[in-house]
């Protein structure tokens, strides 16, 4: 079954990349949502509301998530190749297209983009606030800019890279697993009152699965940056510098080489449900932070996406001709 693995990662890459993902109920990733949802309630009301007792629960949840997320994208692969290959061609490629959201990063931060330039700043705070955790009341127009810049560079390695990696090493099985991880994370994972405990054994999977993609990301950010003609010394030295300026592990390592690249200054003091929190600056203020920084982020984004296709491709072919 994993013998076309690399055929369905590059038509599920590029279908994303004609039409973006879709908006629609039984979306997987909407499916995964959902169960994690109901597993949530369901062991919340099992076990004691105690640190030790929703850590168990936490653990459980990663258990039974990943247990019927994966269990379910390898049955149906399964048997779509058993009845025929190119059914079985079309089943995982279609997984492999939820699972990679390139063009959906690219048009949720556009949108930013096309509101700041029409001068609209509370429609690009209104589109900013589709694509950050932050609060977005008290930006300014370089901070909406920053904020979504970073967003791009953040989100291209568990969005897109991420996904392609683990599809070229395990097939949709693979990018299911992970998909689950990073989704479980996005929902459970803050270090809130609420999730403290119960979301902590999520995170820290979250951070694991992430701990290799980032860095490859932010290398191949370097590398696309060479390609497009930016500042790529810039990415590399950034890179170094400031890669582990972020409470998380791995968000830094992107938006260093992102920074870098672009030759602008990210991160610093953000509000979240309106507490500030003291982040140090990612990069250095070379140049001013401008609209066109959103386009120049995901013209690496996909340089970067294009290069992991290509050189994973070319890994996965050697490996299957040296077997």
């Amino acid at each position: 079954m994993f013998e076309y693995s690399v055929y369905a990662c590059f038509i599920g890459f590029f279908i994303d990349m004609l039409i973006g993902d879709p908006n629609f109920r039984y979306h997987p990733i909407r499916l995964i949502g959902g169960f994690i949802s109901f597993c949530e309630r369901c062991l919340r009301g099992i076990f004691a509301e105690s640190e030790k007792g929703l850590k168990m629960a936490g653990l459980f949840l990663i258990v039974i998530v990943l247990a019927v997320t994966v269990g379910i994208v390898f049955f149906i692969n399964y048997f779509a190749y058993k009845i025929n290959l190119y059914l079985g061609l079309v089943a995982e490629s279609l997984f492999c297209y939820f699972f990679i959201a390139a063009k959906a990063l690219k048009t949720e931060s556009m949108k930013v983009y096309d509101k700041i330039l029409s001068g609209d700043i509370d429609g690009a705070k209104n589109a900013l606030s589709m694509i950050v955790g932050r609060d977005v009341e008290r930006l300014d127009r370089d901070g909406i800019v920053r904020a979504a810049v970073e967003t791009v560079a953040e989100n291209l390695s568990d969005g897109v890279i991420a996904p392609v990696l683990y599809i070229l090493i395990g097939g949709s099985v693979f990018g299911a697993f992970y998909k689950a991880v990073n989704t479980m994370d996005s929902m459970v994972g803050y270090k809130n009152e609420r999730y403290i405990f119960f979301g902590k054994c999520a995170a820290k999977l979250d951070d694991i699965a992430n701990y290799l993609p980032s860095r490859i990301s932010a290398v191949l950010l370097i590398i696309a940056s060479f390609i497009l003609g930016m500042n790529a010394k810039g990415a590399y030295s950034i890179f170094r510098r400031d890669r582990f300026k972020h409470s998380s592990p791995n968000s830094a390592q992107t938006e260093s080489a992102c920074a870098g690249a672009l030759n602008i200054r990210l991160a610093g003091n953000a509000y979240y449900f309106g507490k500030l929190y003291e982040k140090p600056f990612i990069g250095d203020d070379i140049e001013k932070i401008s609209p066109d920084k959103i386009k120049d982020a995901n013209k690496l984004m996909y340089g970067a996406a294009l290069i992991a296709l290509g050189v994973g491709s070319i890994i996965w072919f050697v490996v299957r001709i040296w077997k």
